[in-house]
């Protein structure tokens, strides 16, 4: 399958103080599609995403989601009543032989920016993850640099201009993978799914990155993943900051240029 599909299309582009009319250009959209994610025969999760890394994007989100409950992924596959084929790859098993805990069936699409809200929240998850160990500071020259270095990785940004960006960074500014989808917290599922099947996880020397807002759900996935540093180009909320702080996360904000804003962690 296709990893990160676009299509072309025609456009009218209209220049501010040129004469004429708009005039025609191609254009390059990328691709939305849903992704139905079944754990162990449930269906456990619908959204909309980029398709590509699609077993990533369903191992990460059943990790981050606490689904899994310590059992291990032992495959992943595109099903379907038919073939993958006919259902265009959207729809993907995560098995663990049945050591998962029996999940419940969630009936409720979820969108491409969907996540837990409520006062509470905080403390439901941490009731399911404990505060990660102290470890070595991050330095935050290395965390205000992490914009730029993914900047090269991301050519689906590039390209339509529709997509976001998670990756994860070692102690040494080196790139360990980086996902794009229309989604931020599909990107952030990917690159976690993407550790957890390398047997990478906890990450606990890996910092995260996020092209757009750092919003709880974000957060709540670095600790899922035990990464101790996270970096967004947008601002966190109040929720995020707060979990964050709960778990032991260095959590920076409006990482632009050679600045950042940086809200736990000092």
């Amino acid at each position: 399958m296709a990893r990160g599909r676009t299509e072309r299309v025609l456009v009218h582009r209209y220049e501010a103080g040129t004469d004429g009319p708009p005039r025609r250009e191609p254009d390059e959209l990328i691709v939305e599609e849903p992704l139905e994610i079944h754990l162990d025969g449930t269906l456990v999760a619908t959204t909309m995403r980029t398709p590509g890394h699609d077993f990533e994007l369903a191992a990460g989100f059943c990790h981050a989601e606490g689904l899994l409950g310590g059992a291990t992924v032992r495959r992943c596959r595109y099903c379907a009543i038919g073939s993958a084929v006919e259902s265009g790859f959207n729809v993907v098993e995560v098995d663990t032989g049945g050591l998962a805990p029996p999940p419940r069936p969630r009936l409720q699409a979820t969108t491409s920016a969907c996540g837990m809200c409520g006062s509470d929240a905080v403390d439901e998850l941490r009731e399911r993850l404990h505060p990660l160990p102290v470890g070595e500071p991050w330095p935050l020259d290395l965390l205000a640099s992490l914009p730029e270095r993914a900047v090269a990785a991301q050519p689906l940004f590039g390209r339509t201009g529709a997509v976001h960006a998670a990756a994860a960074f070692d102690r040494d500014g080196e790139l360990v993978v980086l996902r794009e989808d229309i989604g931020r917290h599909n990107a952030v599922d990917k690159v976690v799914g993407h550790l957890l099947l390398d047997g990478a996880v906890p990450a606990s020397d890996l910092a995260l990155y996020a092209s757009g807002r750092a919003s709880f759900e974000i957060v709540q996935k670095a600790w899922a993943a035990g990464m101790r540093a996270v970096v967004a180009v947008s601002a966190p909320s109040a929720l995020a900051v707060a979990a964050a702080d709960q778990a032991r996360i260095t959590l920076c904000g409006f990482a632009r240029g050679a600045g950042m804003n940086v809200y736990v962690g000092l």
